[in-house]
This record gives C-alpha cells, structure tokens and sequence, in this order.
C-alpha cells in the first residue's frame, strides 16, 4: 500500500511520542517525574534539528516552548547523557521498523521491474573518543579518523522505500551489510557499487529470479562463452565496436552467469578517470596499477538481465541512477547537516547523530507522500519545503488533526514547486529514464 498522509500522521505519532514513552523507564531517560519527558525531549531534537540543523541550544530551547516546555540550555545539556543516548537510538531504531511507500513511478525503464533498488553507504568521521563505540578507518582515507559512523542504505527508485539507514563501525566492508542478504521481489533489479561485490550475492540474485547491475570487479577471472579465460586487457582493444554485449560467465569456482556490457568512452573520460586512479594511488602511497589505467577507456558492466529486458544505452542509464542514493546522503549531509555539531562532548554527539538521522528519515517520509509521484521531482527543492513546515509539526504534535492538516500543507507545497527544469544539455534522470537516447553512450 502506498504512502498515504494518515499513514504518515501514525507513522509520527508512533516514532515521536509512543516509542519515546514506552523507552523512558528501560533506558533511564525517566527514573522520576520531570517536566521534560522523554516524549518532549525526542521531539524538542528531532524536529528542533529538522527545521535548523545548526540550530544552537537556545534555539531548541525555543522548540521545546513550542511544545509547552519550560527548559534552559543547561537543563538540555544535563540530558545529554548515556540514558538520553539510548533513547534516541531507540527512537531511531523504531523510525529505522517503520516501512513507508509511495506509489511507484511509471517513468520509463522504472516501469520495466517491480522494483529497482540501489545500495550504497555513507561515513560520518567522529572525534576520536568516540573509537571505542564506532571504530574509524584511520588516516589512509579522506574521512578517516579513528572514529567513523558508517551507513548502509537501500532505496527503490519505484517507490522511495528506504531499508536502513543500518548503523556500522567506519571501518566495517560494505559487503558485511545486514542489508546485502537482504530479498528482492522476482523481476526486480539491484544496483550497486563495487564495495557491495560477491559473487556468492550475484548468485543468489539470480537464483531468486532477480537481476543485478554493477560495474565489473576488475579482479574477478571472466570467461567467455566457450570456457575460455578472457584477458580484458588484450581482448579488448582488439574489439572495433564502440559498444558490445557479451555472455560470460564471473569467477573461477562461482561460474555465475551473466552479460558484459562493454562501452569505449571518449579520451576525454579516459583521461579523467586515469587522473582520478594516479591521485587515489598516490594518497594510498602506492604505484597506479597499469591494468586499472588500461583499462579506464571502457566503461564495464556486468548484469544478467537478457538484452530485452535491459539493453546496453538502458543499462547505462540506470548504471548513472546509482548516483540518485548520493544525492540522498548529500541531502542528509549538506542539507540536514548530519556530520556537524556543536559540542565536543561524545555523548552529546552521539544524541545529536540518533536525533538528526530520525529527522532525516521523517523528512524522507514526507518527501514520499509529497512530491515522489512526480518523476521529475527535486528533491532539494522538497526538503526545503519539509523543513519549513517541521516547525508547524512541532505545534501540533500532540493533534492527529493539527498533524494531518501540516502533512496536508506540505502536500500541496511539493506540488507547486518542487520540480525539476528540463535541460537540453545535461539531460536529468527524469529525462533520461523517459528517454535513454538523451545520454550518448559514455
């Protein structure tokens, strides 16, 4: 069933006020009667922080007024404590339960599957004395430090559904996800980077009549139709199309099945991709590899979708929709402003990430119910309208009447401007979707 405004309000009313309650005495939040109850306290945070991310403690002591709640800046910081920390974790565990809908798009290749589900994760560097709760991946990498946060995501482009975010240690693989096991409906396509790569996982896509798309591991053994061992760096620059797909099948032992997608890409491409491999090696303290190098004048891609299911421009285009659950982490990062505090205090920070993290996941709620039927939605746009509307939440919280008349609010606003502008150069992903032709082939 699809997202539906009433269907929201409970979500709210559930995450916000009924799980906050019934976590008071088991986390400790409330061992007496205080005039910040553990309800109060959720959402003074969560919706405090939705409508401004940066917003000081002066400025949630404003929120918590709204609610009717007397509290100083110190009266908040003297809840920044272990038990106010398991609260919110458990706040957001419980948004994390909640699975919210829309109806899905019927933009072009979306239509072709019953679901098209990316995966990918996101770190958030944490100070260092937060190593013992979260461990970081040192300093070989940009957000490392001796902390990190790592989330894990899964998103439909179909219906907005978000599995996740599944909170990991920095340094955890992105292939150890609880959510790499996770069931795909029959038909449905998967869309993934390389750090979620398994041959055992792709296997077992397929067993389940599901498909996959990722780019090729370059490590991995590909055998061509015959049983004979291809060397991409010597087979490849012998083949004269631009563009080719080939049955093979991945790994010495696996033998899954599955379709090369082969495309030459412009010198200029190339050029930027060997740029980008020498700097990732040279942070690393290492020699460029020459394969790798040779290689960046394809662009290589491995599916076991037949070709009249997904065809090489088609497979192109969802291959760059990947992107559509970076755009998501940057709305949580840039906009939400997940990775920045004010505090230097651990536990202080680690309320500050639950609490944020459950605001992001209500936003994505309302962006479902508010603008995901448009294909040509911006999601930016959207959020935008999201938070200027969390202080009217704040409000009414305790009104299902005064909720579902915001919610309703919000509706009406995503309709009226939150779309995106066609462009004739640098197509969209709407655009693309309806149309895969308006990409080229690179």
């Amino acid at each position: 069933m699809s997202a539906s405004v009433p269907q929201i309000a409970t979500a709210l009313a559930r995450v916000l006020t009924e799980v906050p309650a019934e976590l008071a005495q088991a986390t400790g939040f409330c061992r007496r009667r205080s005039k910040v109850t553990a309800a109060g306290f959720v959402q003074t945070l969560v919706l405090g922080w939705l409508a401004h991310p940066t917003g000081s403690l002066h400025r949630l002591t404003q929120a918590a007024a709204m609610l009717g709640l007397a509290v100083s800046p110190q009266g908040l910081i003297q809840r920044f404590t272990p038990a106010g920390a398991a609260l919110l974790a458990g706040v957001l565990e419980a948004a994390v339960r909640e699975v919210v809908v829309a109806a899905p798009v019927a933009a072009g290749l979306l239509a072709r599957f019953p679901a098209v589900v990316l995966m990918d994760s996101t770190t958030v560097a944490l100070p260092d004395g937060l190593a013992q709760v979260w461990a970081g991946c040192g300093g070989r990498v940009p957000q490392g430090s001796q902390a990190g946060l790592k989330l894990t995501v899964r998103l439909d482009l179909g219906t907005g559904r978000l599995d996740g975010p599944v909170l990991t240690a920095g340094r955890a693989q992105d292939k150890t996800s609880a959510l790499q096991h996770a069931p795909l409906p029959p038909g449905a396509l998967r869309i993934t980077d390389l750090g979620f790569w398994s041959l055992a996982v792709l296997g077992e896509i397929a067993a389940h009549g599901a498909y996959f798309l990722s780019r090729l591991h370059l490590q991995t053994a590909v055998f061509a139709a015959d049983g004979e061992r291809l060397d991409l760096g010597e087979w490849l620059p012998r083949q004269r199309r631009r563009r080719l797909s080939v049955p093979v099948t991945l790994g010495v032992d696996a033998r899954v099945p599955a379709r090369l997608l082969v495309v030459r890409v412009p010198n200029r491409v190339a050029a930027a991709r060997r740029a980008k491999i020498r700097a990732d090696a040279k942070r690393e303290g290492v020699p460029p590899s020459a394969r790798k190098l040779a290689l960046a004048a394809w662009t290589l891609l491995v599916t076991n979708a037949p070709p009249d299911v997904l065809a090489i421009r088609e497979a192109l285009v969802l291959a760059r929709a990947r992107w559509q659950i970076e755009l998501l982490f940057k709305l949580w990062k840039d906009e939400g402003r997940l990775d920045e505090w004010r505090s230097a205090d651990p536990t202080r920070i680690l309320c500050e990430i639950s609490a944020k993290l459950t605001a992001m996941i209500i936003q994505h709620w309302l962006l479902l119910v508010g603008c995901w039927l448009y294909a040509d939605r911006s999601l930016t746009k959207a959020a935008q309208t999201v938070r200027d509307h969390a202080i009217g939440l704040l409000l009414v919280v305790a009104s299902r009447a005064g909720v579902l008349a915001v919610l309703r609010s919000v509706v009406r606003c995503c309709a009226a401007g939150c779309r995106l502008n066609r462009r004739r150069r640098n197509p969209n992903l709407c655009q693309l979707l309806t149309d895969p032709a308006l990409g080229g082939l690179a």
